[in-house]
């Protein structure tokens, strides 16, 4: 025999409370005494009592769910960066009682990509992850649902952008490596027309000026705008045939950083004896190739945290402020940067 469902109307009779003052302590709203809501708790816990989402919602007229919605290239396992941002939303709305649904996009956007969830409006907001559309992002905008951004930030379409400082990173990149003798620092990316990739080469062209290093068109190597790419493996190839004499890069990401070291070992050169490597993002797989590689830290989950909760503040006051959060990264030294041998 299937259990009855419990209801408020049994939390609020074994409470002792009326129902509207359980309903004020399941929703968390108005004043209720203390004493009546630890009485209206305890039922809740003795009872095993769930709230029915369906019936909240239309007395509330919120759904609960929130819409993630990230490119099928970035959700990859081969980039666990927004795999971690996601799970930053998950820890974060359950805090609040609600669900966030996953949805990934082609690159090319056509309006067959909306998902039903937003089309039919099953969810109160969206965070966009990392690079999307901007015809997308208008199309779901157009839908007068609040929406954020996280780790890219839209031309066109004005919603909230939450995202790590890049230029402060690879600033912190380049002052380690000189602060380890370094003169000779090279920097190699990915498309440079994602504006994480275009602020961290700006974020390194101002270091290298700011500690009176000169600077080197010969010494950067990234990939043509809209190319999408970030092959790590082709741009130390290209600063190889380019670039004589440097002795330390700062990459782009993590994996660019990764594919750079097998072309330097393939040309015969040591890490980090005859090169020093320095990624970005530190991601798990860090700590686990050889050597174990330097990196700037981003918290990944403070962003999605970040995010959801400048949503839930969008979704509650009804508004859309233009407003930027910028998170401070940090840099954790490992084995792939050592200082200059004389």
């Amino acid at each position: 025999m299937i259990k009855q469902r419990c209801t408020i109307k049994d939390v609020a009779g074994r409470a002792g409370v009326a129902v509207s003052t359980a309903s004020l302590v399941l929703n968390n709203k108005g004043y209720v005494s203390s004493d009546l809501r630890r009485k209206v708790q305890l039922a809740v816990e003795e009872l095993g009592y769930v709230p029915n989402r369906t019936a909240r919602s239309l007395i509330s007229k919120a759904t609960g769910n929130i819409g993630f919605v990230v490119s099928e290239e970035h959700f990859s396992t081969a980039e666990p960066f927004y795999t971690r941002v996601f799970l930053g939303t998950e820890f974060e709305a359950r805090q609040w009682d609600s669900y966030v649904l996953l949805t990934t996009v082609p690159n090319k956007f056509h309006q067959s990509h909306i998902p039903r969830f937003i089309l039919e409006r099953n969810v109160d907001g969206v965070v966009f992850a990392g690079k999307i559309s901007e015809a997308y992002a208008s199309a779901v905008v157009a839908e007068s649902l609040p929406s954020v951004v996280v780790d890219y930030e839209f031309k066109r379409v004005r919603i909230p952008a939450i995202n790590i400082d890049n230029r402060r990173g690879t600033s912190l990149a380049v002052e380690h490596l000189f602060s380890l003798g370094h003169k000779r620092i090279a920097f190699i990316g990915g498309d440079v027309s994602h504006p994480s990739i275009k602020l961290r080469l700006d974020g390194y062209m101002q270091a290298v000026k700011k500690l009176g290093l000169e600077p080197s068109n010969e010494l950067i190597s990234v990939d043509a705008a809209g190319t999408g790419t970030y092959d790590g493996y082709t741009a130390a190839r290209t600063l190889l045939d380019q670039a004589a004499g440097f002795s330390s890069v700062v990459a782009c990401n993590d994996a660019v950083a990764i594919g750079a070291i097998r072309a330097f070992r393939e040309n015969g050169m040591n890490i980090p004896e005859d090169c020093s490597v320095v990624g970005f993002d530190d991601i798990e797989l860090c700590e686990h190739v050889e050597p174990r590689l330097t990196s700037i830290s981003v918290p990944k989950e403070d962003l999605g945290a970040t995010a959801l909760r400048v949503l839930r503040r969008l979704i509650k006051e009804d508004e859309q402020p233009i407003s930027s959060v910028l998170i401070e990264p940090t840099l954790v030294a490992r084995q792939s940067t050592v200082g200059v041998h004389d």
